[in-house]
């Protein structure tokens, strides 16, 4: 795309833009179709970064909110298709952020700034938390998930609890969400925010708080969860998944309630049933036994996520393999714990790619 089409791309996305929030509209309709023209339209123009780019940079300097809400808007697509970009971007709306004063702009800002995966995102978000706009909030709640600083005191982590606290139900179910499963990190205040969100009265938060506090295996969820799994109205794959971490088998009973077939209901099952957790452990122990007799060289180990169920054989970072999926592995194998260590064996090098000559002599 030249960078004149991308401009004539954009003048019609500014006019879709004003078409869906023009205050005389009426026709709900009409909204709609202009709101379906304006998204396409931006993503079209920042397929062109080049182009793109100085364009996004103009329209969040000018003195009209609704081209600085689509310059952001810009701006998100941009760095989505672009991590060249992501950079600059970046610090143009950090830029923004501490000048704009129009209501209209910082949702849109929070979404762009999140896309830059930029840690200078989250002092932004974090001010924007404090927005009387509950819309502003919720799109915070959200946009944090991809900046999370990862520490459990992070100032991101502290205002997603007083988010998970926030007088709005769809503000304390996005901020609950991105708190308890996206944000893999734990602390006591954390697992004493989400347990508050136990007794929300707003299902939706109730539901992410039981599953975030599942992700963390604190035994308080547990009931809750066979509870949640016993109402097959209101599961949801993140449920299941939330069941797979805990490994308890107090929800096993409500899972085996749920027709067979699908992969996160069976998978959820054998995590929750004891004798097969038990034989999969001494499974996972025979294996990388076996691999150790075989290939020390591999020195091979096994490790669950911390926030998962999963568990993976590893090897020595030299041969270049991510790793196994032992359960995958084992199925490979018939369930033959040598005969998987055999294929792994046989699936790498005896010596590690471009691994220097031997200096001994011969």
């Amino acid at each position: 795309m030249r960078a004149d089409s991308a401009a004539e791309v954009i003048t019609k996305a500014l006019a879709a833009l004003r078409a869906a929030t023009a205050p005389d509209s009426a026709d709900d309709a009409d909204d709609h179709e202009a709101w379906s023209v304006y998204a396409p339209l931006l993503w079209q123009a920042a397929a062109d970064g080049t182009a793109a780019l100085p364009l996004g940079l103009e329209l969040i300097g000018s003195p009209d909110p609704i081209e600085r809400r689509a310059g952001c808007d810009l701006l998100c697509d941009l760095s989505t298709r672009h991590e060249a970009a992501r950079a600059g971007t970046a610090t143009a709306l950090v830029a923004l952020a501490q000048r704009e004063t129009e209501d209209r702009v910082p949702r849109s800002l929070a979404r762009a700034i999140e896309k830059t995966y930029d840690p200078r995102a989250v002092p932004v978000l974090v001010t924007l938390a404090g927005h009387p706009d509950a819309e502003v909030r919720e799109q915070v709640a959200r946009s944090f998930a991809e900046v999370i600083t990862g520490r459990p005191d992070g100032p991101d982590i502290r205002a997603l609890i007083t988010l998970s606290r926030d007088q709005d139900p769809h503000v304390r179910d996005w901020a609950t969400f991105t708190l308890g499963v996206q944000a893999e990190v734990d602390s006591p205040a954390i697992r004493a925010a989400l347990w508050e969100r136990t007794a929300d009265e707003h299902t939706e938060t109730r539901t992410e708080a039981i599953r975030g506090l599942a992700c963390r295996h604190d035994p308080r969820a547990v009931p809750l969860l066979a509870e949640l799994l016993g109402n097959p109205e209101g599961s949801h794959l993140l449920t299941f998944s939330a069941a797979q971490i805990t490994s308890s088998p107090e929800p096993l009973p409500a899972l085996l309630e749920y027709e067979p077939g699908e992969d996160w209901v069976t998978d959820a099952a054998n995590a929750c049933n004891p004798t097969r957790r038990a034989r999969l452990d001494a499974w996972a122990w025979e294996l990388v036994s076996t691999l150790h007799r075989l290939r020390p060289d591999l020195d091979a180990a096994v490790s669950m996520d911390r926030f998962g169920w999963g568990r993976t054989l590893g090897v020595h970072a030299a041969f270049g393999s991510s790793g196994y999926d032992i359960e995958a592995l084992l199925a490979r194998a018939d369930g033959n714990p040598a005969r998987a260590a055999d294929l792994v064996a046989t699936d790498l090098p005896s010596t590690p790619p471009h691994s220097p000559p031997d200096p001994r002599p011969r």
